[in-house]
């Protein structure tokens, strides 16, 4: 099968099957074989990996894991592209397509007895518009991974690898930072895609870490403070997790926990680390249960 990362090969798959790219979807088709060859060596595929492919389109991506990886996994919400998908990769037996929407499947079922209880890693070119939603769903459901290589915008790329007190700072970035070690490995400008998008790309790999650098009493609470402080992140952090409904929390309780961690109560959600959001969360849960 012609390689579809040249642009003249993925025109003549989408000419042939009559396929228009839909919005909806999100659909940017990669077209730039040295771009793919750097996702694949940031991931390091080797023959022992089991593959999840996330939106694999029309097989660009999906040709070039299987020709590294032990087996490969494609899932793939558009119907329309199923046929085209079987074309282009029928020359790979190590590949098994999904047609399913990843964000309503069992991934974690699926991975566990697909991969024979190994840990799997993920390589995606994601839609846009729903990278945050599948990338925390692999987390938080607790997929077997050893790494996210991910293909996403390049403003969500580097707020998922930004520190405390830089505008980028947020609650994505405290999410990714307590699962995985991001690194941007690669920035990707607009004409490497078909149709190209209004904004530019990167690669970013998300290595997942066995124990969370972090420890969290209640990780579900300890991210509903997070949301909260980031919610309105011009306020001091006592203000906003006093006015956040759900919380419970009193500002004067908040004040309190701040001065025990010796900081000031004027402080912003966006000047405190990761580890200063699991202390925090410890101490507000401690003065709960008294």
């Amino acid at each position: 099968m012609a390689d579809l990362g040249i642009p003249r090969n993925t025109i003549e798959v989408l000419q042939k099957h009559r396929f228009t790219t839909r919005k909806k979807y999100g659909q940017n088709f990669l077209i730039d074989t040295n771009v793919l060859d750097k996702i694949i060596r940031a991931a390091d595929i080797t023959e022992e990996d089991c593959v999840l492919e996330i939106g694999p389109g029309i097989g660009t991506m999906t040709q070039y894991l299987a020709e590294q990886a032990g087996k490969v996994a494609a899932v793939e919400i558009d119907r329309d592209l199923i046929p085209i998908l079987e074309e282009t990769l029928a020359a790979y037996e190590n590949v098994t397509l999904i047609n399913q929407d990843i964000l309503k499947m069992d991934v974690k079922k699926y991975v566990e007895e697909w991969g024979g209880g190994r840990s799997v890693k993920v390589v995606a070119n994601l839609p846009y518009y729903i990278t945050t939603p599948i990338i925390m769903g692999l987390f938080e459901s607790r997929v077997p991974l050893k790494s996210i290589t991910v293909m996403v915008q390049k403003e969500v790329a580097e707020r998922m690898q930004a520190g405390p007190g830089t505008k980028d700072y947020g609650a994505l970035s405290l999410a990714v930072q307590y699962y995985a070690r991001p690194e941007i490995v690669a920035n990707v400008p607009p004409n490497c895609f078909l149709p190209r998008p209004a904004v530019g790309s990167a690669v970013v790999r998300l290595t997942g870490y066995t124990t969370p650098p972090v420890a969290a009493v209640d990780e579900r609470k300890m991210f509903a403070l997070i949301r909260a402080a980031f919610n309105q992140r011009r306020k001091t952090l006592a203000n906003s997790l006093g006015n956040a409904s759900g919380l419970e929390v009193k500002k004067e309780r908040v004040e309190q926990a701040l001065e025990q961690m010796g900081l000031t109560s004027t402080i912003r959600g966006e000047a405190l680390t990761l580890a200063q959001y699991a202390e925090l969360s410890r101490l507000l849960l401690e003065q709960q249960g008294n």
